[in-house]
This record gives structure tokens, sequence and C-alpha cells, in this order.
């Protein structure tokens, strides 16, 4: 590392020394962040902070070079001489640095690169390099004088012209090549977020749209059940559209939100089963073991319905027997099973839709992957004993 600027100064024993001057690499060139709307001093004032800090370190470093080195050949001088001397010089490439800063930030040198922003750059060089003189000339004499010494300005001028020329050199290229590292830097972030963003738009436009294909699904249904009802139990009838009613009131109410508490999910499970019960009376009993520690963890919207109605048209409505649905929550480590089991007919080949090729089971399948991919399960399976299991894996999720 080459020595810092020389300036002539004197020392207590009156002997000509050479200060301590410091140079460096611009890398807080761009110290100053963009301030953030809203809090835009407050962004300033931490940029302001970091880059002193900076400044002053590299200062420190340069003056204990300089005091080891001017030792270590016979010319010691104060610590607080070289100190002085280096925390100059640095702070007056620190007071340069923002406005290259600036420059590096809107006028740019990327590839291709353009013949007017090397212009512009090798002009700004030229300023700095001479601004940088003048100034640093003006606190050498400003300090020498202080000390209560006298030089002329002229004889301050020429030393440092010929000895910080290509540091100052150095340090404007610098300050340039730190300020595009850093708007790099904070482009490839952006880019990043941007992406992540659009990703999380994506998936909540097809989790939308799967929820949408649902809705009318289930409504289906529940309209073809009334139907039925009118012929047989009006009144039966009656009640199944007042409760269709609440869970259309409930559905609309969250349609926007992909997750509800378990605790929501199982009240409009109930109002589902009220209408289902209603059409097949005690051919249809409904057992629930429910962890009572899970009810505030987050599952799906509209995830146990079209299990339970899976089960109750393709298990409990073939058959004449009474039948039973089971419905369970537990917890297993980090995740929460649904378990939904039926002693219906079970798996048989002659109805495809029963291994979840229909729209509410592939709705759901298809759901629980965009929500949480790799993290999840959905297993239908034959229950010992005969029917049918349907098995849900998630992660736990508190509300």
């Amino acid at each position: 590392m080459p020595m810092p600027a020389s300036l002539p100064t004197t020392d207590a024993s009156g002997a000509d020394r050479e200060p301590g001057g410091a140079f460096g690499d611009g890398g807080s060139g761009e110290s100053t962040p963009a301030a953030k709307p809203g809090i835009p001093w407050v962004a300033l004032a931490q940029g302001a902070v970091i880059a002193v800090v900076v400044w002053t370190v590299l200062a420190l470093l340069f003056g204990g070079q300089y005091y080891a080195s001017s030792a270590m050949q016979g010319r010691p001088v104060r610590w607080s001489h070289a100190v002085t001397y280096a925390l100059a010089d640095w702070y007056v490439f620190g007071l340069l640095a923002p406005p290259v800063a600036w420059l590096g930030r809107h006028v740019r040198l990327e590839w291709p690169l353009k013949a007017k922003h090397i212009a512009v750059h090798l002009l700004a060089c030229g300023a700095f390099m001479l601004a940088y003189l003048l100034i640093r000339a003006v606190v050498a004499v400003v300090q020498l004088r202080w000390a209560g010494g006298t030089v002329a300005f002229v004889d301050v001028f020429e030393p440092l012209l010929v000895k910080t020329l290509p540091y100052s050199l150095v340090v404007y290229w610098a300050v340039v090549s730190v300020q595009h590292v850093v708007a790099y830097q904070r482009r490839a972030h952006e880019r990043e977020r941007r992406a992540a963003e659009l990703e999380q738009r994506l998936t909540a436009a097809r989790l939308q749209a799967l929820q949408m294909q649902l809705n009318p699904h289930f409504l289906f249904n529940t309209l073809n059940a009334v139907a039925s009802l009118m012929h047989s139990d009006v009144d039966a009838a009656d009640r199944v559209l007042i409760r269709l009613s609440e869970l259309l009131r409930r559905a609309l109410d969250t349609r926007d939100r992909q997750e509800v508490p378990l605790r929501e999910e199982l009240e409009f499970l109930d109002r589902y089963l009220e209408i289902e019960q209603t059409r097949f009376g005690d051919r249809l009993k409904v057992e629930r073991e429910i962890d009572a520690t899970l009810l505030d963890q987050l599952v799906p919207n509209l995830v146990l319905q079209p299990l339970v109605e899976n089960a109750i048209k393709h298990g409990i409505e073939p058959q004449r027997r009474p039948g039973w649905i089971r419905l369970g929550v537990r917890r297993e480590g980090s995740q929460m099973l649904l378990i939904v089991r039926d002693n219906g007919v079970g798996l048989r080949p002659a109805k495809p839709s029963r291994r979840g090729h229909g729209i509410g089971l592939g709705n759901t399948r298809r759901r629980l992957e965009q929500l949480y991919g790799k993290h999840q399960e959905l297993v239908i399976r034959e229950a010992e004993g005969g029917g049918t299991e349907v098995l849900v894996r998630l992660p736990c999720q508190a509300n």
C-alpha cells in the first residue's frame, strides 16, 4: 500500500515531517441509502452514521500505518499527528463520495457501454481529483496554522498534486464500482421480490379458480337433493333451502380466504350435515373425534365438506342399510391429520370417481398442492372392516 499524501509540517523538535494521509476504496460511496417514502430523514441519518464510521475506521487504519512506518524509518511522529492528518484525508474523500455515488447511480457504465456515459465519468473524475486537491490543501493550511506554523497555499498544493493525484483517481473509480455493485444487488433483490409476488398472485389466482369451481359443484348437488325432497317431504325441502342459504352466505363471507380456523370449518360442515341428515334421516349417523387443541389451527377453506360429501354420495347413498361417517382430527408431530371414514360400499372399480377423480376430491387435491406443496398428503384407501377412509395430512399452522 503506498504511503499517504505528504504535507510539510513541523513537529515539536522543529524538524520537517510528513503527515499521514489516506485515501479509500470508496466502499462507502453509497453509504447514504435511498430514502424510503415516509421516513427519509431516518434513512438518511442511518446512512450518514454508517458513512462516518466507515471513513473513520479507514482513517485510523491508514493513520496507524503511517505512524508505524514513520517509526520504522527513523522519523517518528506523534500518534495524534498521524491520526489527525489521516482523518483529514479520509473525511475529504467522504465529503466528495456522495456526489460520485449519485452520478454512478444515474449515469451507469453498463454493457453495452455508451460513449456519452464514459465521457461524463471522465469529466467527473477530473473534477473529483481537482476538488480533492483544493479542499485538502485548504484543510492542510488550516491544520498547520492551528498548530502554530505558517505555510503558503502553493507550498501545500504542489506536494499534494504529485502524491495524491493517483490516489484520488483510484478512489473515484472505486466509489463508482461499489455503487454499481450495490445497484446490481438491489436490482437483483427487486427482481426476486417481484418474482415472488408474481408467484404468490399466480397461486392465489389458481386457488380462487379452484374454489369457484367447487362452489357450483356443491350447489348443484344440494339443489338436486332439494328437488328430490320436494316430491316426498316439502317441509324437509324447506329446511334444506334455509340451511343452504346459510351455507351460501358463509361461503360468500369467506370467498377471499384460502385458509380458515378449524373451528369455522367444522361449523360450516355442521350446517352441511344438517342438510344431508334431513335427506337420509336415520340412515346417516355422524361421529366425531376432534382434538380441541387444534380448533384454532388453519385449514384450507372448504376442505372437509367435499370429503364428507364424497363419503355420503359414494359410500352411504348406494347402500340400503344405515351408514355412519366418522370424522377425526388429531395431531401427529408437527402435522395435523384430517380423517373421514365411512362404512359404505368401499372402493369399487366401477366407481372411478370414488378413487379421487371426481370434482370434489380432485379439486381438494389440487388446492392442497397449491397451498402446501410437498408438505401435504391426501390418501384414499380401504378402511379396515369395510368402507373407505380418506386421510389428509397438513402442517400445523396457528391462526
